[in-house]
């Protein structure tokens, strides 16, 4: 089966592939190196292009931040994603790529030059929607927690079962849950839709499982899920899960339950 045909599968089966960073290089320099390997390895764009041929049109193609990858942008279903080529040009990676020290996601060279310009630390509760929100724990709550979650996410999947566990554990809490879906993930839009439209945990649930669910119609809005993406981009937010806790501190990336709790005190 063809580089393509097996993409192509692969987005189908909604397979995510999460490769860790190591702090040292990926790979042995040889003698003589310089440290800066697109001085050895390049890769053109109509190159990139043959190998996702079937895919969708690559708009970019550049040195990713993790040594020993290429970061490749296309295009598919009219959204933009990125994917990873390693160097010998033979392995395609869907996913996102995570530092095995902090645990958190490594941007892509785009992303990262968004988030120099726009990241924070904090932003104000009272200004995320609860329009649109999915509801979990009490709904009468004082205490408020914001969950933005991709429904793809593969540790959104860890996270949404610790969030359960959290409501159990804190039962003045209210969780919203902000379906946010990642441009890497380009079912996830739809999914969202779905999800939003008949306002269903139970949906949303069945797909961090893995399982399919209806497929979106023009009865399924696509403006809240719009209107999350933008305001989760415009507040420094690019990865999922991130929690936006009561007192505004935003946390991004996996964390159990009890984590969760000692976070809410």
């Amino acid at each position: 089966m063809s580089i393509a045909r097996n993409l192509t599968r692969i987005f189908a089966a909604c397979f995510t592939l999460v490769v860790i960073a190591f702090a040292a290089p990926a790979f042995a320099m040889s003698e003589g190196c310089s440290g800066e390997c697109a001085s050895c390895h390049s890769i053109t764009l109509q190159e990139a292009s043959g190998l996702l041929k079937g895919i969708g049109p690559v708009t970019d193609v550049k040195p990713a931040l993790v040594r020993g990858l290429y970061e490749v942008t296309f295009e598919q279903g009219g959204k933009s994603g990125v994917a990873y080529l390693d160097y010998a040009k033979k392995h395609i990676i869907a996913g996102q790529v995570f530092d095995i020290a902090t645990r958190q996601p490594v941007a892509n060279s785009a992303q990262a030059k968004q988030e120099q310009k726009t990241s924070k630390e904090r932003l104000d509760p009272a200004t995320i929607s609860t329009d649109h929100a999915l509801v979990m724990g009490n709904p009468k709550g004082k205490k408020k927690l914001f969950v933005f979650t991709d429904p793809e996410c593969p540790f959104c999947a860890k996270a949404h079962i610790e969030l359960k566990k959290l409501a159990s554990l804190e039962p003045d809490l209210c969780i919203y849950i902000k379906l946010y879906p990642l441009k890497i993930h380009p079912r996830s839009f739809d999914k969202s839709r779905v999800i939003l439209s008949r306002n269903a945990v139970e949906l949303l649930e069945k797909s961090l499982a893995g399982q399919a669910l209806p497929a979106a119609t023009e009865k399924d809005a696509r403006k809240p899920v719009d209107d999350t993406i933008k305001f989760a981009e415009s507040n420094g937010i690019y990865s999922t899960p991130t929690l936006v806790l009561p007192d505004g501190r935003i946390m991004v990336g996996y964390r159990d339950a009890k984590a969760m709790q000692e976070l809410l005190r």
